[in-house]
């Protein structure tokens, strides 16, 4: 082995010695380090008085119909105990649930069909919860919920400190873009009665509750249509520091479906012709005139209607002819027949309504020579008035046992 080799051999256990050395030096330090460290007085946190608790669920006193919210967490109240409220005259509830005590033993339980509110980052001037703290101004209308007709409408209900009536605005006519009548009602701070949210109004509103009428003639409102007014308003609701809850969506579509169920079995057109008898054609002229001396009314379409006491039509009378009725009639005009028709579920006491039709279908035909027939063209006796009459009946039993009497607001607006 050759000198070299020697030295480089004894170099290469000079450094690994050094790295020993030195490894040994760092984990001694280390050590003492550690041992300063897990040396150092501990305190108790079970003996730390002043220690903050951890947050929890704030527990909250339930309250009639209006979502409850926190700053940190959102509870649904419990509806259960509370009063039913119909915006129909005809529908309001016999009696009011009474105001909850202000100690609660127990959280307030959560109904599986009660909707999760959603809550909108409010800014610091609007932290104070206006559900939970009313103002004495608002204190008279605790037990009483906004106008909501829970049978036919979905709701969002909306609370604020003071907001003013125009932050609805652009909410307000995209709403009317949905395809289904929509509502909005609000309580204005101060008052004691709920009102019309009308947007260009100069009014400040500190809750607020907008529905949407989950059926009429159209069909049954679709899931679309009741994401497109709950995101909306939870939009409006984010950009100005409020509060919002909608109902449940899954809900709603099981109400508006069986609710257009039952407006297809009872949406009942009926309609008596009076014809000429054989091949000739019936006076118009005297037709016209029995019409006006009844107190029927001419309208802008051509179409003759009797309208009650609210302005709504009980009856029709229009031509068969293409050609309308109009306010210029021609002395001896005459025509292939006329046609009384009958809305079945928008008429108040409509057996009574449909005899008068009757007799007036009775008494033009005696007068222009014609008869009475069905749209078959068969002529209508009074073994065939009556079980009209009958079928009648029965549609009403079963309108009256599902909260919808003919002819009333409720019935209105199913059935447009």
């Amino acid at each position: 082995m050759s000198d070299l080799q020697i030295w480089l051999l004894v170099i290469g256990a000079a450094v690994v010695v050094a790295v020993l050395v030195f490894n040994w030096i760092q984990e001694r330090r280390f050590r003492k380090q550690a041992e300063a460290a897990f040396q150092a007085p501990q305190e108790d946190a079970l003996k730390q008085a002043a220690a903050m608790p951890r947050v929890m669920h704030s527990r909250f006193e339930p309250a009639l119909r209006e979502p409850v919210f926190d700053a940190d967490s959102v509870t649904p109240v419990d509806e259960a105990n509370e009063p039913r409220w119909h915006i129909e005259a005809d529908q309001l509830p016999a009696d009011e649930a009474a105001a909850g005590e202000h100690a609660v033993p127990a959280p307030v339980p959560v109904p599986a069909a009660e909707p999760a509110p959603v809550h909108a980052p409010a800014p610091a001037h609007a932290a104070r919860n206006p559900f939970m703290q009313p103002s004495p101004a608002s204190a008279a209308v605790a037990n009483q919920p906004a106008p909501y007709d829970e049978l036919i409408e979905y709701r969002v209900r909306i609370g604020g400190e003071g907001v003013l009536a125009n932050v609805f605005a652009d909410a307000f006519n995209h709403a009317r873009t949905l395809g289904k009548a929509v509502r909005w009602v609000g309580l204005p701070v101060g008052a004691t009665e709920w009102e019309e949210v009308q947007p260009w109004r100069d009014v400040h509103y500190q809750r607020v509750v907008v529905t949407m009428q989950l059926a009429d003639r159209n069909g049954a409102v679709h899931e679309e249509q009741l994401s497109a007014l709950c995101h909306t308003l939870q939009a409006t609701a984010q950009a100005h520091g409020l509060q919002v809850a909608c109902d449940d969506e899954v809900e709603a579509l099981e109400r508006a479906q069986a609710i257009d169920r039952f407006c297809v079995d009872v949406d009942v057109l009926i309609g008596l012709n009076v014809v000429a008898r054989g091949e000739g054609a019936v006076n118009l002229t005297r037709i016209v005139h029995e019409a006006e001396d009844s107190g029927m009314v001419l309208g802008a379409d051509g179409v003759f209607q009797l309208i009650d006491s609210r302005g709504e039509p009980l009856y029709a009378l229009c031509n068969h002819d293409a050609e309308p009725f109009s306010a210029m009639v021609v002395e001896g005009q005459t025509s292939q027949g006329v046609t009384l028709q009958f809305d079945v579920p928008r008429v108040p006491d409509g057996l009574k309504v449909f005899d008068s039709m009757v007799a007036f279908g009775r008494k033009i035909a005696n007068e222009v020579g014609g008869i009475l027939v069905d749209d078959n063209l068969r002529p209508l006796t009074d073994t065939g008035i009556e079980k009209i009459r009958t079928q009648l009946a029965q549609i009403y039993e079963r309108m009256e046992a599902r909260g919808v009497p003919s002819g009333s607001r409720r019935a209105l607006r199913l059935f447009s």
